[in-house]
């Protein structure tokens, strides 16, 4: 604000206090673990970690930066650009996509489409999310950028964009190895292999469902019928939606509504999974797995961990004083001072039955004074929080208005202290 630059900085006395905690954004470079090392879990996979979704927050990770083959949960990226250029205005959910014969002549998941079969943007969406769909993904791929190879460029320089590892690497649109692609089409990948963590993994998922939540319309949808084709089964045994199947219901979560599974003999069993409850969104990540069912019994461990053991608690209320800076001078002003306060409140994701001494506040003004007029608003301070090798600052501001004093005010106070001071000096002689 203009007020501060304009104005000298100078720390006021700071103060630590034990309540109270904020959310660290999804940007956040924490890597806080709440239960890396926690054996009891006994995840079956050989990298493994927990995330909530909105802030990042890490709640249990095991093996989570190596680097690993993610199968279709490349997917992800693939849809999170799509619906990127559907944003932008560039791709329409009722554009037409038309399947080439390299599309249409990849195995595996899918293999519904032939050559020259169109279906809108939003019938590939589902084909994807719902059929994890190898040759649909490649059609969408070509369809925005022309070729497989340049969206797979398209998806590097998408993940360098999204904070990704520098190891986090994409060859194609569909997560297929080269050995799986028709030798007559591998060219038509980029060289090397798709490889990523599973850590970029549940950062690639965050994003997704943060920036376009409504990939979950697509991934939560238990059965699909596309124009002239055989209905489609989710591969997600785990959705919400699953409960009245005869063979999956064991498997239903409650809340879960996502997001993507892989597959191939390099990979092993992979799940990225998303379920929400009670306002908490968690992302789980599973790679090489031993089983198809493996996945989904090692993610349902992950989530029950998380939903178990955490909950959001509102730690700064609006409004809030902070003992060290309550109230800010004000020069010419006809108030001598304005009140301080937070100007908005903060919640954070803790460990049920976290003690009030493990949060950390701490409040500092940013100016010495401020010159009136003051508008109520001003920024004069901050109040951090920390909790857990996590902090979160916000702003403290004046709460008052404050009026420029008129000449004959100031004068008289300016009188009241010259004589004020020319008494103290005439005490200090006797």
């Amino acid at each position: 604000m203009k007020v501060l630059s304009r104005m000298k900085k100078k720390l006021a006395i700071v103060t630590v206090l034990s309540l109270g905690a904020a959310y660290i954004p999804f940007s956040s470079t924490s890597t806080t673990a709440y239960a890396a090392a926690d054996t009891k879990l006994d995840i079956q996979a050989s990298s493994a970690i927990l995330i909530e979704a909105a802030t990042g927050q890490v709640l249990y990770e095991q093996n989570a930066d190596e680097m690993r083959a993610p199968a279709s949960m490349s997917k992800m990226m693939t849809e999170y650009i799509a619906l990127d250029q559907i944003a932008q205005g560039k791709l329409k959910l009722d554009d037409i996509v038309t399947t080439s014969e390299y599309a249409a002549s990849v195995e595996g998941s899918g293999q519904q489409l032939a050559e020259g079969d169109q279906l809108t943007v939003d019938d590939i969406f589902y084909a994807i999310s719902v059929g994890s769909a190898n040759d649909a993904a490649i059609a969408l791929g070509e369809r925005i950028a022309g070729s497989e190879k340049e969206f797979a460029k398209m998806m590097n320089d998408e993940a360098k964009k999204l904070g990704l590892s520098d190891k986090a690497y994409f060859v194609n649109a569909s997560g297929l190895e080269h050995i799986d692609v028709p030798k007559k089409f591998q060219d038509e990948m980029l060289e090397g292999e798709t490889t990523l963590s599973a850590r970029d993994t549940a950062k690639l998922a965050a994003h997704l469902v943060n920036d376009h939540p409504e990939i979950l319309k697509y991934s939560s949808t238990v059965t699909k019928d596309l124009p002239g084709k055989d209905p489609m089964e989710n591969w997600n045994w785990m959705l919400e939606g699953k409960k009245n199947t005869k063979f999956q219901k064991d498997y239903a979560y409650v809340g879960m509504d996502g997001l993507k599974t892989g597959h191939t003999d390099n990979a092993g069993w992979c799940f990225t999974g998303t379920a929400e409850r009670n306002g908490i969104r968690l992302i789980s990540v599973v790679m090489n797995t031993k089983a198809e069912k493996n996945r989904f019994t090692e993610t349902r461990k992950l989530m029950d961990y998380g939903f178990s053991n955490f909950e959001f608690k509102k730690v700064i209320s609006k409004d809030e004083v902070a003992d060290a800076v309550k109230t800010i001078k004000v020069k010419k002003g006809i108030a001598l001072e304005v009140p301080v306060a937070t100007d908005s409140e903060e919640t954070m994701l803790v460990k049920k039955g976290a003690k009030d001494e493990e949060f950390v506040k701490s409040a500092k003004a940013e100016v010495e004074f401020l010159k009136a007029p003051v508008k109520k608003g001003t920024e004069v301070g901050t109040l951090t929080v920390k909790y857990n090798g996590m902090e979160k600052t916000v702003k403290l501001v004046a709460t008052e208005d404050v009026k420029k004093a008129g000449w004959f005010k100031l004068f008289m106070r300016g009188t009241g202290d010259f004589f004020s001071s020319l008494g103290k000096k005439i005490k200090k002689l006797f």
